[in-house]
């Protein structure tokens, strides 16, 4: 795992490539890449690559990036792991190619020659690459298929200007920082900046499972390469309606998933919270391993019912894993706030942020360098409760009750419970959008039009139109007898966005703060595309989420820990902000902020939100931590 950076001087103006700014570019990220960094300027001095290196694979000197090609024509930096390099490179070895090293880079470098930009089909894995090609004089930037890492662009006096991080970018001084009003509209609702976009305006992301090729005169042609109705192994429509199959192929895919990331040459283990995705991976580890894996779960010390340390502790004892241990307490969070923000680089306003930072830096502490996570066997699987509500909503409510009854029983919400989450539903289904926003959903657009000034109102358009754009997107990939699967569709939204910008930013940024690397078997493609095929009967059946996924888990992990009650991955945000020390903080930090300084937000709808938190009139923690996020990531990056 590394920290990459470059600049692609298409204009040849003078000083728009220098080896100063790229080293600058380079050290603001050296988190990400502890090892080793290094420099590549093309001796027309039109590109200049950057790179911090996190050994993983073939720690010596030989792993060096940027590398190039036997000629020199090709260039490449690359932060991510290709599973199964090994097997592309038996391949290219048969070819030709003579290796220097036994790193997945150079098997980039070697296939990319080989195919052209059709290598990029075969890689398995997570990664963000940019490729140099001197013979065509073209700069490719490439985004694995699901988003799991980062990879961030911007155009600036005639030079292409990229990085993992943003902040990066920002070091180039062609690079202006100016705020993405719609960005941050879209953000208070989705708690994180859709695909594509940043807070930074003219900065972008580039989507996942996407490709962008930059000519010789800085044109950019962007390809989808991969979507989630591809198929890496096909079997008959028809067999996904039987339970024994669907749990043969996960037991199998998942299996293969987890041994080829457990591929490193540092040590690797596995944060375990207890629930089921955590404990099948600890389970599947330990049987392809020759001594105990190394487990890491992390608590807080105040309020036990955030806890999960007692299923944590039976599978690791179950396992015999080497189990480690983090209790966090509220001063914790504070002061990492500040630092928070600054590797987030933009807003990401998931809580959870706190606790998976600190749990890495157990990793770190440890010696472990390398730890699976269980990030996407929700979406894949429809392991949320709200995928329940939501199904009920649009079958029975959305569908079926009349125009009039639907505005009678708005009307009734509103006087009974403005502001909430059924209010908010009703109000968009009596309009007639769109009515899921993904399963992170913060301020509703009438919650936002009570907070929003006029001047930041009138500029921006409603955030329904991500998840429209998702639904129609879902619907051009399947036969239209399949268009109207809900359950599918709403998979689909939260893979888009929520998963890829919000949970795998959140697992990237953390992890990348305490230079280690997160692995993610439940987002293997080939698990993705087999789940993505399984029926509603067989993902939620009487009633339980990830059914299917639970019976593939028995025998393998506790009865128990299988049919538990969902608790997930969270932190006490809700207490914090209404009795906690952070309580006055973050009002203090929101109503003086620069934000508020912009005349952006109305100072009293925020007052009424605190009032009706501390009161425990409604619970307004996930509105109130946004805002809080949004306004110290702003005062970081902009200044009050």
């Amino acid at each position: 795992m590394c920290g990459i950076t470059g600049i692609f001087n298409y204009s040849q103006s003078s000083n728009l490539v220098s080896e100063t700014v790229l080293k600058q570019m380079t050290r603001v990220i050296a988190h990400r890449g502890p090892d080793d960094d290094g420099i590549y300027i093309s001796p027309d001095q039109r590109l200049g690559f950057g790179f911090r290196r996190l050994a993983i694979i073939d720690l010596s000197p030989a792993g060096h990036q940027p590398m190039g090609n036997h000629d020199g024509s090709i260039w490449i930096v690359f932060n991510g792991e290709v599973y199964n390099h090994l097997d592309l490179r038996k391949d290219l070895e048969a070819k030709g190619y003579c290796y220097h090293s036994r790193t997945d880079t150079e098997t980039i470098l070697y296939a990319y020659q080989e195919y052209g930009l059709d290598f990029v089909e075969k890689l398995y894995g997570m990664f963000a690459i940019a490729l140099w090609d001197s013979r065509k004089e073209e700069l490719i930037l490439i985004r694995d298929r699901i988003g799991i890492k980062p990879l961030y662009y911007t155009f600036a006096n005639g030079a292409l200007i990229f990085g993992s991080e943003i902040k990066s970018i920002l070091e180039h001084p062609s690079v202006s920082r100016d705020l993405n009003l719609q960005a941050l509209y879209d953000y208070l609702s989705l708690y994180a900046v859709p695909p594509g976009e940043s807070l930074f305006k003219g900065i972008y992301k580039l989507e996942a499972g996407h490709y962008a090729v930059i000519n010789r005169n800085g044109e950019m042609k962007k390809q989808q390469w991969w979507e989630m109705n591809h198929r890496t192994e096909v079997f008959p429509k028809e067999k996904f309606y039987s339970e024994a199959f669907c749990i043969e192929n996960i037991r199998r895919l998942l299996r293969d998933a987890i041994k080829l990331r457990m591929m490193s040459d540092v040590p690797f283990g596995a944060m375990l919270s207890g629930g089921i995705d955590s404990s099948l991976n600890v389970a599947l580890m330990s049987e392809l391993m020759n001594r105990p894996v190394e487990t890491f779960t992390v608590g807080f010390k105040d309020l036990e019912k955030y806890n999960e340390l007692g299923y944590a502790r039976q599978v690791a004892e179950q396992f015999k894993t080497n189990h480690h241990e983090i209790l966090l307490t509220e001063q914790d969070a504070i002061d990492f706030l500040p630092k928070m923000v600054w590797h987030q680089d933009e807003p990401n306003a998931d809580p959870v942020c706190i606790p998976f930072y600190y749990v890495s830096k157990l990793c770190r502490e440890s010696g472990t360098i390398v730890a699976q996570v269980g990030e996407g066997s929700d979406e894949s699987f429809s392991g949320y409760i709200q995928y329940l509500q939501e199904l009920w909503f649009h079958k029975y409510y959305d569908a079926l009750m009349p125009d009039a009854l639907k505005v009678l029983s708005y009307q009734v919400m509103q006087r009974l419970k403005p502001l909430s989450y059924f209010s908010d539903y009703a109000g968009r289904s009596v309009r007639h959008e769109t009515t899921f926003y993904g399963l992170a959903v913060s301020f509703s657009e009438e919650q936002k039009g009570e907070l929003c000034t006029s001047h930041f109102y009138n500029e921006v358009r409603s955030s329904a139109r991500i998840a429209e754009r998702c639904f129609k997107q879902f619907e051009t990939l399947v036969p239209p007898s399949e268009s109207a699967d809900f359950l599918r569709k709403m998979i689909y939204t939260d893979y888009k966005h929520r998963l890829a910008e919000l949970l795998l930013m959140r697992v990237d940024k953390m992890s990348m703060a305490v230079s280690i690397e997160a692995r993610v078997p439940f987002l293997d493609h080939r698990l993705v595309e087999f789940a993505m095929q399984i029926p509603e009967s067989l993902r939620i059946k009487h009633g339980v989420p990830k059914y299917i996924l639970k019976k593939a888990a028995e025998g393998i992990i506790p009865h128990n820990i299988i049919y538990r009650k969902k608790q997930g991955f969270a932190m006490p945000a809700i207490e914090w902000l209404r009795d906690g020390k952070l309580s006055p903080i973050a009002e203090d930090t929101i109503l003086n902020s620069g934000l508020m300084k912009r005349n952006l937000f109305h100072k009293k709808f925020i007052q009424r939100l605190f009032e009706e938190h501390r009161s425990r009139k409604a619970n307004r923690s996930k509105h109130l931590w946004s805002l809080l996020v949004a306004s110290m990531w702003h005062d970081r990056f902009f200044g009050k």
